[in-house]
Order: structure tokens, then sequence, then C-alpha cells
């Protein structure tokens, strides 16, 4: 009996190994691949702005940095005694003005390295839902709980989603033309916007996001249409039934991991979960005889693969 409907994937023909150099850009399910690329000790660089919901902050973090607009004074703004920049997550502030500056465009800085050195760009997209700031015009990335009477809400139309991914596209490739670029839509339901908001967005985005691919010939990782069909049941999310629990990330990572981690270095990703399960370990007799072999042990194990992969680094 089949009990559960699964999407037919295909694995890559351009996989991710221990050499790939990863760019992981857009919404919160960006971080939990990522916090699964960084257990397994790949070579990642992550959302440097934080989470970036909607297309057109990913397209304006990606211009930003390859055009190397530095910031300044007039594009930050001191709330609460906190400065903080409608472009970047709240996450990304300081007590200073002058730190925050320095650390957007430090951070602008290692996102052009990274885009221009990079094998496998991973960009994924949450909603079509944006908000314009009245005063200035400009659509923001956060919010950081400012008035919302200082906002206007609205949702990009066809036409603005496809044009901000295209130029994302035209931006990455004139700089890197050999990147893999890898677009997904984020299972994570935006339930703030309502939920007949959350499927019009969702909706938006796979539209448009499928005329780019048809046009450029970029890869689809369905980890949007994974969540809705195949774990189609409230088990797999969270307290908040808004984002996939562990079980629901893992079986994604899983479905990820065969389309595109490469075959040939599931023996070494086996050495690496070996080593953190180590590390994780807790005795209950830090002294005994047995855990100093244990010790020498995993650190025998860490430094083999470090004289392989000297980039992997264990705490």
């Amino acid at each position: 009996m089949e009990l559960q409907t699964r999407i037919p994937l295909t694995p890559s023909d351009n996989p991710i190994d221990y050499q790939s150099k990863l760019v992981l850009l857009g919404s919160c399910f960006v971080e939990n691949i990522g916090r699964k690329l960084d257990y397994f000790k790949f070579q990642q660089f992550q959302n440097p702005f934080g989470i970036l919901f909607h297309p057109l902050a990913i397209e304006n973090l990606i211009q930003r940095a390859i055009a190397r607009k530095m910031y300044q004074q007039s594009e930050i703004f001191e709330q609460d005694g906190i400065w903080r920049c409608f472009d970047a997550h709240s996450e990304l502030r300081s007590a200073s003005s002058d730190e925050l500056l320095r650390l957007l465009n430090l951070r602008l800085e290692e996102t052009k390295k990274s885009l221009e050195t990079s094998s496998h760009i991973i960009i994924t997209l949450g909603t079509a839902w944006v908000y314009e700031h009245q005063t200035s015009g400009k659509i923001v990335a956060n919010c950081h709980k400012v008035s919302q009477k200082q906002f206007t809400k609205k949702l990009l139309s066809l036409g603005e989603i496809e044009g901000s991914l295209d130029h994302i596209l035209k931006l990455i490739q004139k700089v890197n033309p050999k990147a893999q670029i890898i677009f997904t839509i984020s299972p994570v339901r935006h339930l703030k916007d309502g939920f007949v908001k959350n499927q019009r967005s969702k909706a938006q985005l796979i539209t448009a996001l499928h005329q780019i691919i048809n046009g450029h010939n970029v890869p689809y990782f369905p980890s949007y249409e994974i969540m809705m069909d195949e774990l189609r049941d409230y088990r797999f999310y969270g307290k908040d039934m808004v984002h996939p629990n562990e079980l629901a990330v893992d079986y994604i990572w899983e479905r990820f991991k065969w389309v595109w981690i490469s075959k040939k270095i599931y023996p070494v990703m086996h050495e690496v979960d070996a080593v953190q399960k180590g590390l994780l370990h807790r005795p209950f007799n830090p002294d005994s005889e047995a855990h100093q072999k244990f010790k020498t042990s995993l650190g025998t194990k860490i430094t083999y693969l470090q004289e392989r992969y000297p980039f992997m680094k264990f705490e």
C-alpha cells in the first residue's frame, strides 16, 4: 500500500561536495538548511543581513554588494537607543551608529567576495507581501516594529517579482557565470498576513519563479511542495503551527541531500556526524579511564578530518 505521495526528484549533475563554496540567501528556511550544512561542516556563507523574506530585499543586498555601494549615515536610524537599518534583519543592530555602518559595509564586502567565489548559491523566497516606507518610498526588508502607520503594505505583482529575480540572476551571472544557482520557496507559512493572503503570496512567488526558471534554465528544489504534499499533517509543524518542526526539517534535508549532495562524500559526512555526536557526549565520570580513551579517539578523528579538510572547525 502506498500511504504517501512522493514528489519525483532527480539527483543533480552538479552536486555539492566538500570543495564547494555555498552562499545561502533568503527566508528563514535558509537557516534550517544552513544549520544542517554547518553541522556537517560544509563551506557556507549564510544571510549576511539576516533573514530576508522577499525577492526585492535579496536583490537589494546582491546589487549593493556587487556595486560596493556602501551604507551612509542617512540610511540608518535610531530607535530606543539602538541603531538599525531597514535593509537588514533586526539581528543586525548596534548601540553605535558608526559600529552599525561598519557591520553593514563589512557584510557587503563579504557578500561580494562570496558571490564571486561561490560554486552554489541557494536562494529561498518567503513572501510576496512587502512594506513600503511612506517617507522614503523605499521597500524595506524589515519594519523593526516601527509604527505600521509609516508603511504601506502591498502584494508584489508577477511582473515585479519576475523583474527582480531576472535582475538577481543577471547580477550573479555577470560576476560569477560558473555559479550554480538554486531556487526554492520557503514552506514557512506567513499567517500574520492571514490564510488567504499567505496563499496568494505563495502563488505569486511560485508563478513568477517558474517563469524565470523556464527562461534561464536554473533548477528549483521543491521544499514548499514537499512540506505541503509529502508532509501534509500538523504533526510536522512546530508549536506555532507555522514553522516546520525538527522532524520536518530532517525529512526535507534528506530529500535535499539526495538531490544536491554528492553521494561520494556521504562517508565523510558520516565521519563528521560521529565527531559531532562525540562532542555532544556528556560522561557520567569525566575522569574515568574509559572517557580519557574516548577523548583521545575523538581527537584523532578530528585531526584526521582536518588534515583532509583544513577549513573544518570543531568546538
